[in-house]
């Protein structure tokens, strides 16, 4: 008999063993039993849901991804080659938009390959720590991305309205700082939003009606009171997202003001294009984002049930398809690009 079953047996007839408290085998199974209490109140990984509940759709969804992710992968990671390779790219502008591929890249990383697992399985289990790194990379590189289409306006801005002083002002000094600023940025607060979810204690209910750990949808599985992570939740959207909103729209109002005091057609058309791609990013990025939290939430639990599908499949465009049109929409709507993926692939030693 092994020593588990010989503590069940003793520690089953404990009444009768109280006078005898003294046998160290018995303070053995108390000690043990005890342990073992605790570890099971102790959450030790989490289950993603997903589309579980619809298996054929799974499949679908599958491939989607799994092909969606390869053109990322390619467009995003020629665009970086292309921006390395040609001296002629090597502007604020194509730094600035090298940073956004590499981004675009880690973020898709760091959550498609868990989401193409959680498709070929029922119940996708994952670990805690597993779930808190790929929640804080992904939190991380989502408010990284938001900083930096607003330092991306903000030397549009300088571009359309300050032509002959711009490359006086987007100095190296300048422009590198603003690309790190952002990553800094977006890596110090998905550290402190991890970390005060690290924090909080999770019970018995671990499943995640999702296809990542999204921090709100771990928040929702809190047994206790998040209003510190409510508050700050809403510090980190006014940081990251409130402000660089803010500094887009702006700095549109005053380029489109800029564009309408030039004369000829030709020109506004000219002065329009060089940030038509940036704005057409824009659009598509924080439309996402709002239209996943702005909208009003569901009561009944049949609708909260396909509200968290139909909020994780948003997420899922918001995660994969955005990052995905980002090199198409650079590189189709910009002739210094098309010119340099031309000359590159026409080298020999290419």
């Amino acid at each position: 008999v092994n020593i588990s079953n010989r503590c069940k047996i003793l520690l089953g007839n404990i009444n009768d063993l109280r006078p005898i408290k003294h046998n160290m085998f018995i303070k053995f199974c108390w000690r043990k039993h005890n342990m073992e209490r605790i570890n099971d109140s102790v959450l030790t990984e989490f289950v993603l849901v997903g589309l579980s509940a619809h298996p054929k759709l799974q499949t679908v969804f599958f491939v989607l991804v799994l092909w969606m992710y390869v053109i990322i992968l390619l467009g995003n990671g020629v665009l970086i080659s292309v921006i390395i390779y040609d001296f002629h790219l090597h502007t604020p502008m194509y730094f600035f938009l090298c940073n956004l591929s590499f981004l675009d890249i880690c973020y898709t990383s760091s959550s498609v390959p868990l989401i193409l697992d959680s498709f070929l399985t029922l119940r996708k289990k994952v670990s805690f720590p597993g779930c808190m790194v790929q929640m804080f990379l992904s939190f991380a590189m989502g408010a990284t991305e938001c900083v930096l289409l607003g330092v991306m306006a903000l030397d549009r801005y300088v571009a359309i309205c300050y032509p002959l002083r711009y490359s006086a002002i987007m100095t190296k000094g300048v422009y590198v700082p603003m690309a790190a600023g952002s990553w800094v940025t977006g890596l110090v607060d998905s550290m402190i939003q991890t970390c005060l979810a690290i924090q909080l204690p999770f019970c018995t209910n671990n499943v995640i009606h999702h296809f990542v750990c999204e921090i709100l949808a771990v928040l929702k599985l809190a047994c206790a009171d998040i209003s510190i992570n409510v508050i700050s939740m809403a510090g980190s959207n006014l940081i990251v997202l409130v402000i660089p909103l803010l500094v887009i729209l702006i700095s549109y109002i005053f380029i489109v003001a800029t564009i309408l005091r030039i004369p000829s057609t030709e020109g506004k058309r000219k002065a329009f294009s060089t940030c038509s791609a940036h704005l057409t990013v824009v659009i598509i990025f924080y439309g996402t984002i709002f239209f996943m939290y702005a909208k009003p939430k569901a009561k009944t639990s049949t609708s909260t049930d396909n509200q968290d599908i139909i909020e994780a499949l948003i997420s899922l465009f918001y995660g994969v398809m955005t990052p995905m049109l980002n090199p198409l929409i650079y590189s189709l709507r910009n002739k210094d690009v098309k010119a340099a993926v031309k000359n590159m692939l026409s080298r020999k030693n290419f």
